[in-house]
């Protein structure tokens, strides 16, 4: 349970520092609109991380 819990902090703590960065950088009157284009530049960040795989030498 303390690992749930942990986890669930953990998350709380990731959504939150990422809306203070958007709110930050885009400020209040575009908040959404950042939000969107910052959720979609840290999608692309992790697809092109996850994505890069080595090929096996023969």
């Amino acid at each position: 349970m303390a690992l749930l819990r942990g986890l669930f902090w953990l998350v709380l703590f990731v959504f939150f520092t990422f809306c203070f960065i958007v709110l930050f950088e885009y400020g209040t009157h575009d908040f959404m609109n950042g939000f969107q284009k910052e959720a979609a530049r840290v999608k692309a960040f992790v697809m092109q991380q996850t994505g890069k795989t080595e090929e096996p030498k023969k």
